[in-house]
């Protein structure tokens, strides 16, 4: 049977994910513009955000990552679906 999700679930992997999308984002512009100062800050603060939204989904809803990306409780969580991606 599916499990039910509930709409924070949802609004911190759209969350997660428009982090995710900045950071890609500022990545590629910093392999052009390493000296920019205003650039690197502003990726370390999205860096510290996605640390933050991570770490609430994970508390809630179980890892992101497997092979020690993430931490899990017991009884061992990556089994549980759905993952991430198949939302």
């Amino acid at each position: 049977m599916a499990q039910q999700l509930d709409e924070a679930f949802y609004k911190l992997l759209h969350d997660l994910q428009s982090v995710d999308f900045v950071l890609v984002e500022l990545n590629l512009y910093l392999d052009t513009h390493p000296d920019d100062t205003a650039a690197i800050a502003q990726y370390n603060q999205f860096s510290e955000l996605r640390k933050r939204i991570a770490a609430q989904y994970e508390s809630q809803y179980g890892p992101l990552m497997n092979f020690g990306h993430s931490l899990s409780k017991a009884p061992f969580q990556w089994k549980e679906a759905p993952w991430p991606w198949q939302v």
